[in-house]
């Protein structure tokens, strides 16, 4: 065995781990070896149990990963490992403890590994939830971390699980109490350090490639860049793991009312820190906006902290508008915008101020549209001539989403040009419900069917499409171009009447099961009536685009939609000093180094000159008659000191 004559083999635990799992039977001596080196290690670490012994650490994940290839030489070390933790487990060193769970949260993932262990599950999460309740905060802390990571791994991801982890919420210990809410919001512990880089992407997107490409020179050698470009960043987001923003545990909740409830009780009398109060404050409002709850006293408590000048008050805003929903009565809502209209959009604040008041106004209304009253409305429509960029977009987007909801509640001429979209938006009252017994949009299918029959070319060619999947770059012949067949149909749909159109839309889906291709043609035909004209309010746009097919609305709330700005803000001058000295490079490399003889020794006559006060030199022959020398003169000055400056450098 070459391993042997490896002198290096016993101080190289995961070396000596690998071939003893390989072979067990020729490294009997390498495992006694450090089997008694882990021994006197215990033995010091009971005279000093409070100190850090990374040495220890090592040795007991070096025993655990090999026990099972000694397990006569290793039949007490797991009723040596329990005695440690009980003896000791309240001066235990953090890295040390941090070592055994590790091992814990690996065990019971290797246990599940292949199947589901029911029944040694039910054992451990009965002992990990009877610690939870522990006196012991470190304790308690410790179970909790264990049931959120094998949550996270997909171990122990039962509802009963969630609910024992929604009792750490309304513990009085603040690590616990954190951990809690940390694991329904789905915030990560490494991100609590990062401020602003959870709405920034590094390095450039697709869209800021082609933008590139198609502003710079058509040539072949551009092309091929950015061919390489794209294939470096399609590698590249294959590496980087994506957010996923997953509520499962919050789905899986019993009584999230009663939850809510209990914590914004909490909450009301909380003694805790400003970041723990908002953390229950942006979990109270995730509930009530995805059970659609009610707890008409959130919005009050919510209302006293709008004001610009309050602390992280975009959070504010974000929870105001995630709590709102279209179950919640509009006189629930309303104090909450015109709080926010009276003390963010106004002149007296700053552009960015206005921006994000019209910003949370806006996805309040996309959630209640009956919360804002058309004067309001008005009124925050005429910022769409604003000299401020960020705030004349942000009214232009609150404009355009009435535009789509309800366009009567705008000025006339701010309604926009009319589409079939806009004609036939009506917003329902609170509690209306309209029930339909058929799909809208619908009658665009018998319209295809009916195209397709009458469809047959002289040469017997089918018509075809290319599906979105299907993009290897070859060519298919079809009989008409995708515009063409677009623009057809969107014409012979507009000339049907409405009455027509619900019948064949009710005929269709009463007569057949729709599949997924028939909903995306559907879609496609609902979305362009928010681009065609209405019929006789004037021409038609065409080429629809078809792969817009997201809705904003539709989207997790983050913190970008309340704090977007479309137009980067002014750095102040500390800001640009600061980036101007970073730019800059060390200037000693650019002056030239002119070491003394001597350091010693006194300065020269011309250096006592040079540095001589000018009121001491004004009288001075030289200084009197430098302003009155002649061309001439200035030549041969010029000269001199050129040729003197040459001598230097040779």
């Amino acid at each position: 065995m070459s391993g042997r004559h490896n002198n290096k083999l016993p101080t190289n635990l995961p070396q000596l781990q690998n071939l003893i799992k390989r072979d067990p039977q020729s490294y009997v001596e390498e495992f006694q070896q450090q089997y008694r080196h882990y021994q006197s290690n215990v033995q010091i670490f009971k005279l000093q149990p409070d100190k850090p012994n990374k040495e220890l650490a090592d040795l007991v994940m070096f025993l655990a990963q090999v026990g099972h290839c000694y397990v006569q030489h290793l039949s007490t070390f797991p009723q040596e490992l329990t005695e440690l933790l009980l003896t000791h487990h309240t001066v235990l060193e953090p890295d040390l403890r941090m070592t055994l769970y590790t091992h814990i949260v690996a065990d019971i993932k290797n246990i599940n590994a292949k199947h589901k262990n029911n029944k040694v599950n039910t054992t451990l999460q009965n002992f990990m939830y009877t610690m939870l309740r522990d006196s012991n905060p470190i304790a308690a802390k410790i179970s909790l971390d264990v049931m959120v990571e094998l949550y996270k791994r997909n171990v122990w991801n039962d509802a009963k699980t969630v609910n024992v982890i929604t009792t750490a919420c309304f513990s009085k210990v603040t690590k616990i109490l954190v951990a809690g809410l940390k694991f329904f919001l789905g915030k990560d512990e490494d991100e609590k350090n990062e401020s602003g880089s959870e709405s920034e992407e590094e390095g450039p997107s697709a869209r800021d490639l082609m933008v590139r490409y198609s502003t710079g020179k058509k040539t072949s050698k551009n092309k091929k860049k950015l061919e390489k470009a794209m294939k470096v960043l399609k590698k590249h987001k294959k590496k980087k793991k994506a957010e996923v923003f997953n509520f499962s545990a919050i789905h899986l909740i019993h009584d999230p009312q009663d939850f809510s409830e209990k914590l914004l009780k909490q909450l009301e009398d909380s003694k805790e820190r400003f970041e723990v109060k908002i953390m229950m404050m942006e979990l109270i409002s995730r509930l009530v906006g995805i059970h659609e709850l009610f707890l008409f006293n959130f919005y009050p408590f919510v209302q006293r902290f709008l004001q610009p000048h309050q602390r992280e008050v975009t959070k504010i805003l974000l929870c105001a508008a995630q709590s709102s929903h279209q179950l919640v009565p509009p006189e629930i809502i309303e104090p909450v915008i015109m709080t926010i209209a009276n003390n963010f959009v106004t002149d007296r604040n700053s552009g960015e101020v206005m921006t994000v008041g019209i910003n949370a106004i806006k996805e309040v209304a996309a959630r209640c549209p009956l919360s804002i009253t058309e004067d309001l409305l008005q009124d925050l429509a005429q910022y769409k001539t604003h000299k401020d960029k960020n705030v004349m977009m942000s009214a232009r987007g609150l404009i355009q989403l009435f535009r789509n909801l309800n366009p009567q509640m705008l000025n006339k001429r701010d309604r926009g040009r009319p589409t079939e979209a806009s004609t036939e938006a009506k917003m329902k009252d609170y509690g209306e419900l309209e029930a339909k017994d058929y799909i809208p949009g619908a009658e665009v299918l018998e319209v295809e069917e009916e195209k397709g029959e009458g469809e047959d070319d002289e040469d017997g060619w089918e018509s075809a499409s290319i599906s979105d999947d299907d993009e290897d770059g070859e060519w298919v012949n079809v009989h008409h171009s995708s515009d063409e067949e677009a623009g057809e149909m969107a014409e012979k749909l507009q000339s049907m009447p409405a009455e027509e159109r619900k019948a064949k839309a009710a005929a269709v889906s009463a007569s057949r099961l729709l599949t997924q291709d028939d909903f995306k043609k559907i879609r496609l035909a609902q979305m362009a009536k928010e681009v065609n004209a209405a019929p006789g309010k004037g021409q038609k746009r065409k080429n629809v685009d078809s792969d817009n097919e997201d809705d904003s609305r539709g989207e997790l709330l983050t913190l970008r939609n309340i704090e977007k700005l479309h137009k980067k803000p002014k750095a102040d001058k500390e800001t640009r000093l600061a980036t101007a000295m970073a730019g800059r490079t060390d200037r000693k490399d650019f002056v030239k180094k002119r070491a003394k003889l001597n350091p010693y020794a006194s300065t020269s006559n011309k250096e006592k000159k040079r540095k001589k006060n000018f009121m001491m030199m004004r009288h001075s022959q030289n200084v009197r008659t430098k302003g009155k020398r002649s061309f001439r003169e200035k030549q041969i000055a010029l000269r001199d000191a050129l040729l003197k400056q040459k001598k230097q450098h040779k």
